[in-house]
């Protein structure tokens, strides 16, 4: 019989380069790595290497970067999507679209189950799991940290180095990071006690606000149907225009959120992330629906953001719910065309100026003056005898029921 073959999610840590002999060991198989290339930069350059000497039959490395910006990244940022008002998901919907290559290339390599790395503990094993389940709902999944021996860090590194496996681990950076072209997660070691500050060194694409310039910098972005598609004028791919924001907003100290999450599976975790571009593409976005969105439709779409940054959070991003939200969102974004101005200071995205050919503010209804074709002051009267009647009769009961 031919050996089994297994496809594991690879990022060449400490997990996923033990993990190829833990396979081979336990299963007896063949292994075929792959990483999926969202913007991790130079991560990526040795992969190839460490893979063979794990053990690996063969490693991919595929350039997701485009279909991650264009189908993730820009239809959550259309929605608002935040979750509990400050994670940008930058992992979250990250996950979806590797695990959706990975069962791919598990079929072309015809390899009858799929690994991956993330502990018992996070909320990634549930973002790569449903997502392998909802394109090959009888594939086979293998989670070593719910299955193996191996307890603490301290023991994979033994592990390793009795297998002759280097340790790709930085004693200086003692953090769990995730990294792709939208954000940078950090998390563990001292941040895991909300008490500390996190230390000035920890912030690896951008500066803090203290050492941004003291000058502030003027930024413009044009925006049609709510995707971002120039800067200071300059019309961009998705990719560049994101690499620029996050040049611009990093440089200014843009972006850094710090915030203890209610994760998934029950529990809370402490995370910095960096988010420069992002940061100031929502803030441009937000101020751009400002005057494009109707009052109605703006609030409703504030509910649905809710939901959306959910249903990302939870790896949900493929279900007919989150498909149907996307559908709303993207109605409501046909206005949605325009140039935001901002003024990036030390930490800030302060709105610097906005405008619109489908801009719903009128200077001639919002003026302090009467405005007699479209709206006089004395029109407010009969509207608030009307709003107001319900609980004018209220009170005249109460009245009357007092004596």
């Amino acid at each position: 019989m031919a050996k089994m073959r297994v496809l594991l999610a690879y990022s060449g840590g400490l997990d996923t380069s033990i993990i190829v002999p833990w396979l081979k060991e336990n299963y007896d198989c063949d292994v075929v790595c792959v990483a999926g290339d969202v913007g991790q930069g130079e991560e990526l350059e040795p992969l190839h290497e460490k893979a063979k000497k794990c053990g690996a039959e063969k490693l991919y490395i595929e350039d997701l970067r485009k279909e991650f910006v264009e189908d993730f990244i820009w239809p959550t940022l259309k929605a608002g999507a935040v979750y509990e008002q400050k994670y940008l998901l930058g992992t979250s919907f990250a996950r979806p679209l590797i695990a959706k290559r990975l069962v791919e290339i598990a079929h072309k390599e015809n390899c009858t189950a799929i690994c991956h790395g993330c502990t018992g503990k996070g909320n990634d094993q549930v973002r790569f799991e449903l997502t392998i389940k909802a394109f090959d709902p009888q594939m086979k999944i293998i989670a070593p940290w719910r299955t193996w021996d191996i307890k603490t860090r301290e023991e994979e590194i033994e592990y390793a180095e009795a297998r002759g496996i280097p340790v790709p681990v930085k004693k200086d950076r003692p953090y769990s990071m995730d990294r792709n072209i939208w954000h940078i997660s950090h998390e563990g070691a001292d941040l895991e006690d909300p008490w500390n500050e996190p230390p000035e060194d920890l912030l690896l694409t951008m500066v803090t606000p203290e050492k941004a310039p003291d000058q502030p910098e003027y930024v413009t972005i044009d925006f049609e149907k709510g995707v971002p598609v120039a800067i200071n004028g300059e019309k961009l791919e998705a990719v560049e225009l994101l690499t620029l924001a996050n040049e611009l907003a990093a440089r200014n100290g843009v972006g850094c959120a710090d915030l203890v999450e209610n994760r998934l599976v029950g529990m809370k975790s402490r995370g910095v992330y960096e988010t420069p571009g992002g940061t100031m593409l929502y803030a441009a976005h937000q101020i751009l629906e400002s005057i494009t969105l109707d009052r109605q439709t703006s609030h409703y779409k504030d509910q649905v953001a809710i939901k959306f940054a959910e249903l990302v959070y939870d790896g949900m991003w493929y279900t007919p719910l989150r498909e149907a939200l996307s559908a709303f969102v993207d109605s409501t974004q046909q206005a949605v065309n325009g140039t935001v101005k901002l003024k990036l200071y030390k930490g800030n995205c302060i709105p610097a100026g906005v405008k619109s050919p489908n801009s719903l503010y009128m200077e001639e209804i919002a003026t302090f003056g009467d405005s007699h074709d479209l709206y006089s002051h004395k029109d407010s009267a009969g509207f608030i005898n009307l709003l107001g009647l319900p609980m004018k009769v209220k009170a005249m009961v109460d009245q009357k029921n007092a004596k």
